[in-house]
């Protein structure tokens, strides 16, 4: 009989409630066109990235975003998926040589680019002039920094895979929180503000921030374990570097992480109600905001891997009630169907 595990329900309490931005299915569809029609992925990962919807990650996590920015917003996240999957198939000098043509569309976003050169390039082109115009100096300047960051950490992740090599708890999560794309993710929340550097890099807010980005990769790993192992990919998950570390079983690691989350929930449950600093309006009212759209962030990346086919198949509604899950076998690959199992901003 086939083994099963129970994925623990980490956010049964959490503040934060589903919320799906307006502007959702028409910004989907047009997001979900501009990655067809540039051919960037093969015909099989873009039926895959059809069905895992990244947009709809995008649209829980910036409910409150105009279209403009909502578009912003999904197509940078389209293009985290993008980059992972080209990462991961590409050897580390290949994927720094992307890399550094990425970066330099920063510096410079309006000039052609050559020929040749990986079609994802130019695509970050037009996405990064597309941010220009919807973004406040402050947010692009965190986007930049925390993407740099971002993409480094992948290509890291692409060469722990490749070599096998399982880290500590602590050292995964050290890695992981730059991987996981969370803090780029988190600029996004503050296109349209001005908070300054104090503000979201207060002791306070700084710690809020890395306990959100914890509870989504402990939510993310325990999604995506099932497919990941069955790819031979699961060393970069939570669950198996647990197991490795502490010499139990899948069940065992779920339950080691339902134990961390409600930790990290606790910590930051009492940073939000007790201790958010107070810096005067008009900053006190954008880093309301702000921390509401870190708390929102977490449910956003649980909704949405219990809401996709990119976990769970056909079964994702059956899981998502009954939190029940039976191990695939490594023999099914090809069944599985699915592209980048480790999921961006989750």
């Amino acid at each position: 009989m086939p083994e099963r595990y129970y994925i623990p329900k980490t956010l049964e309490n959490w503040k934060w409630p589903r919320r799906i931005n307006p502007h959702h299915n028409e910004v989907q569809a047009e997001t979900a066109a501009w990655i067809k029609s540039s051919g960037v992925l093969s015909p099989k990962a873009q039926e895959a990235y059809d069905r895992c919807d990244i947009n709809l990650l995008a649209s829980l996590a910036y409910p409150l975003h105009d279209k403009d920015r909502l578009r912003t917003c999904c197509r940078i996240m389209s293009l985290t998926v993008v980059y992972d999957e080209h990462s991961s198939l590409s050897h580390e000098d290949e994927a720094q040589v992307m890399t550094k043509a990425a970066m330099g569309i920063l510096l410079n976003p309006y000039t052609p680019r050559p020929e040749g050169e990986w079609v994802g390039v130019e695509l970050a082109r037009q996405t990064w002039e597309l941010t220009i115009k919807a973004a406040s100096h402050q947010s692009l300047k965190r986007l930049i920094k925390t993407g740099s960051a971002c993409v480094q950490a992948v290509i890291q992740k692409a060469a722990d895979r490749r070599h096998k090599h399982i880290r500590s708890v602590e050292e995964y999560f050290e890695l992981r929180r730059d991987s996981i794309a969370a803090r780029p993710a988190l600029a996004l929340v503050e296109l349209d503000m001005n908070l300054p550097k104090e503000a979201v890099h207060h002791p306070v807010i700084e710690e809020m921030t890395i306990l959100a980005i914890d509870m989504i990769i402990l939510g993310n790993d325990i999604a995506s374990y099932n497919v990941e192992q069955a790819r031979g990919e699961d060393g970069h998950n939570i669950v198996t570097v647990v197991m490795h570390q502490h010499k139990t079983d899948i069940q065992g690691a779920m339950d080691w992480v339902d134990d961390r989350h409600k930790e990290l929930e606790a910590k930051f449950m009492d940073l939000y109600e007790n201790k958010i600093p107070k810096f005067g309006e008009p900053v006190d009212t954008e880093l309301a905001r702000y921390v509401d759209g870190i708390g929102n962030s977490v449910r956003a990346n649980d909704q949405w891997s219990f809401e996709t086919e990119r976990y769970f198949g056909k079964e994702v509604h059956e899981v998502g009630r009954t939190r029940w899950v039976t191990l695939l076998p490594k023999e099914q690959l090809e069944s599985i169907d699915t592209m980048l199992v480790d999921g961006p901003s989750s």
